[in-house]
């Protein structure tokens, strides 16, 4: 895109940016497990907690993140008309792991029959004998069959909601860190355009930003002297 999409990843206890990038992506599904890996590097971390709005869900990615140790915390789009139309949706079929079937809302078996491959994700599909004859397949599917799919990793993105749910304030934090940090910096700029063009000049401009913020964040933190303290010992 013609554009510039800003990543940041912030220290949710000092409100400090660990890592930034800018990108020419107009989206940042792809964006979740390359900004949380450099924030672990960055704080020199083998393990840590992301946390990120629902802009950034992709299963793919949530699984790299885990993959090296970061445990992605972010909330699933609702991108099913099921729901909106007044029929179930996917949350209202339960996974039974120890048989490898789902239990649909009228206490039916959704069996596994096949897996194929969709958008270069291998993709498992199940479902019910039963449909055809079920009492309320009106609240569940205009089709013959109500097909349920399930990828191969799966598990990976159930854990991840999994740590949404024991987390209920995870969003807040999300808002009270990131976006308070964008504020700041979109006050600072006046809430325009950036004043270079090209990506190159534009990420050298966005870090003079996150220089100057994380420095003057510093000195709110430590205080004049200690921060100096602190910049002369880095330099032995």
């Amino acid at each position: 895109m013609v554009a510039y999409n800003v990543q940041v990843a912030v220290d949710a206890k000092h409100h400090l940016i660990v890592a930034h990038e800018v990108i020419n992506q107009g989206h940042d599904r792809s964006a979740l497990a390359s900004m949380a890996l450099a924030a672990r590097k960055a704080m020199g971390k083998r393990k840590l907690q992301a946390i990120a709005d629902r802009g950034y869900y992709s299963g793919e990615q949530i699984k790299a993140c885990e993959d090296t140790g970061v445990a992605a915390i972010l909330p699933k789009p609702n991108t099913s008309g099921a729901r909106a139309q007044g029929r179930f949706d996917r949350s209202d079929f339960i996974y039974i792991q120890k048989d490898d079937e789902y239990q649909c809302p009228a206490g039916q078996r959704a069996l596994y029959r096949f897996t194929r491959e969709e958008a270069g994700l291998q993709m498992r599909r199940y479902w019910s004998s039963a449909c055809k004859q079920c009492p309320i397949k009106s609240q569940c599917t205009p089709s013959d069959y109500r097909r349920i799919s399930r990828w191969e990793h799966e598990d990976v993105v159930e854990r991840a909601q999994q740590r949404l749910d024991q987390m209920p304030d995870a969003m807040m934090v999300r808002r009270r860190t990131v976006e308070h940090v964008f504020g700041t910096l979109k006050h600072w700029m006046g809430y325009t355009h950036f004043l270079t063009k090209r990506l190159p000049n534009v990420s050298t401009e966005m870090s003079l930003n996150v220089l100057a913020y994380n420095l003057k964040r510093v000195l709110s933190i430590l205080g004049f002297n200690k921060t100096m303290t602190a910049i002369q010992s880095m330099g032995k």
